[in-house]
């Protein structure tokens, strides 16, 4: 359930990173950790009253991350839902002993509840537009002398929009026109919808060719089945048309589910269905016994997730013929994807689709080309979404990309002004107070033959150099040189931003930490990307 719009551009502290430890950490390393802080940032440490002041507040900051990750709740919520879950009113009624997926559950329940007063203000349009485009004249065209023809067939319009009136019940509005060889046809639909105990209840009234009344219901059984199912009559020509349909599903392991739907109605049917989805896979085959028609079908997808793309085969075979289908869908953006498809059959031929999603609306565009399996309508139909992929992406889409990503870093500077203005503060004041840390460590390893940092840079290097930007860098030469324990320093996986003595100088930009360093009395320069560990002096320098 989404937050304040502001909150995914909200940065957060990293506990773990400010007291430079892993994840995993036990209770003897957080406690270790804290001692390690507070013996610089305890007040009592220092005399003077600026230095008490400092002291005071990089103190206050220790002591909140060791409070949270020395109580094993608060540590679980903070693991689960980051410090948005300990700011959320109601944790004290959350039992301790909740898992961490169950604490991430009860922060949705808690998120929700906040956010009840704004319901009756939300709504959920979903809209679906199809276009149906005729273009089999392009590869059998009637007359040779002749432009081959290209006409939209037919195209269909539906919209929906939901209206809650309480946490229980909502009202959903929907309408649909569909229109082919120049006759045309609609209707809408008003459906009312209770959420009652393990279940649903729903009433539909509606009109079109002819008015519709319905009663649909659904109910969870058990932690693994479900049933579902619901009868409508149409008034149509003077006579009542009924229908039945009811579905049991039932959920075969963690990531299989079963169901069984019967169909009764002018076009009766009973499919079998078994559908499964895992974090890179995913495939589905049913079995339809029907009138007109009995077919088996299945259908595989591929998720590439590094690349959010995914890649589509479907296969049809019953009495109407075969079908085959291959496609891929990639996302475009947080709410948009792309998606287009061949498919070639019998009786049905050729055909192009493409569809577009933006959020929770959808346009869709089969192309017929051909009405048999032509070679060339089937190579120009897997090529022609290739080359318009790559086209508009080369000059719409990554042009848009930067954009987006320089308003975004834009819009997380103002959202965090104050809090990296108090950032650099605290750095500097960290950095003063590490002095005297500072200069017994170095003492200590040279005493013998540690490890010495002579240099350290955070930030963003320039383009094809290994010279760090102006204004986008900084020194952190005496931050790394407190963190040396016995002539090894040790930084986990986290953004280095987080660490006492550094701030982000180029929020949102790729950062890099170089480090160069004397160990044996021997000179070494290491880069690093932000979030890669660090474990000096490297084995290739010993």
């Amino acid at each position: 359930m989404s937050v304040d719009q502001d909150s995914d551009n909200e940065l957060e502290e990293n506990y773990y990173t400010f007291l430079n430890l892993p994840i995993d950490a036990t209770s003897d390393q957080i406690n270790a950790a804290y001692r390690k802080l507070s013996r610089i940032y305890h007040p009592d440490k220092h005399v003077d009253v600026e230095s008490k002041q400092k002291a005071e507040q990089l103190f206050n900051r220790t002591k909140r991350a060791y409070e949270v990750l020395s109580d094993p709740h608060k540590r679980a919520i903070y693991d689960s839902v980051g410090q948005k879950g300990l700011r959320t009113d109601g944790w004290e009624l959350v039992h301790r002993t909740k898992t961490p997926a169950e604490i991430r559950e009860e922060y949705e329940r808690l998120a929700q509840a906040a956010e009840e007063r704004k319901l009756q203000q939300r709504t959920n349009p979903r809209g679906n537009i199809t276009v149906n485009v005729n273009a089999t004249e392009i590869f059998s065209p009637y007359d040779d002398t002749q432009l081959p023809r290209i006409e939209v067939s037919s195209m269909s319009i539906s919209q929906s929009i939901d209206a809650p009136l309480n946490r229980k019940d909502t009202l959903t509005l929907g309408g649909n026109l569909y229109s082919s060889n120049g006759n045309g046809s609609g209707n809408f639909i008003l459906c009312g919808r209770r959420l009652v105990n393990k279940g649903w209840l729903e009433v539909d009234i509606g009109a079109g060719n002819g008015p519709l009344l319905g009663v649909k219901g659904g109910r969870t059984l058990s932690s693994v089945v479900t049933v579902n199912g619901g009868t409508s009559m149409n008034f149509r020509d003077g006579r009542v048309i009924p229908a039945i349909f009811s579905t049991l599903a039932v959920q075969l392991d963690k990531h299989t589910m079963g169901s069984l739907t019967l169909n009764v109605s002018t076009q009766s049917s009973m499919t079998t269905q078994i559908d499964s989805s895992t974090e890179k896979h995913a495939w589905t085959a049913s079995f339809v016994i029907g009138f007109p028609h009995i077919y088996l079908s299945a259908a595989y997808t591929r998720k590439i997730i590094e690349n959010e793309l995914k890649l589509k085969l479907a296969a049809k075979l019953g009495t109407f013929g075969f079908l085959a289908e291959y496609g891929a869908e990639k996302k475009v953006s947080k709410y948009s994807s792309v998606f287009a498809a061949v498919s070639l059959g019998v009786p049905s031929g050729v055909m192009l689709k493409f569809k577009i999603v933006r959020s929770n609306q959808s346009y869709i565009f089969p192309i017929h080309l051909s009405e048999e399996i032509v070679p060339a309508a089937v190579f120009y139909a897997t090529v022609t979404p290739l080359l318009v992929w790559f086209f508009v992406k080369k000059s719409i889409l990554d042009p848009m990309r930067l954009e987006q990503k320089s308003a975004e870093i834009e819009k997380t500077k103002r959202n965090n002004e104050q809090r990296l203005a108090r950032q650099r503060e605290e750095a500097r004041a960290a950095i003063d107070l590490m002095q005297h840390t500072y200069e017994r460590i170095v003492r200590e390893e040279e005493s013998r033959g540690g490890l010495i940092i002579t240099s350290a840079i955070y930030g963003q290097m320039e383009d094809n150099s290994n010279n760090f930007r102006d204004n986008a860098s900084i020194d952190v030469t005496i931050p790394l040189q407190c963190l040396v324990k016995d002539g090894t320093l040790i930084l986990y996986r986290a953004s280095k931003s987080e660490l006492p003595g550094f701030y982000d100088p180029c929020i949102g930009e790729d950062k890099t930490l170089q480090i160069e360093y004397k160990s044996r009395n021997q000179t070494n320069r290491v880069i690093v990307k932000d979030n890669d560990a660090v474990l000096l002096p490297s084995s290739s320098s010993n």
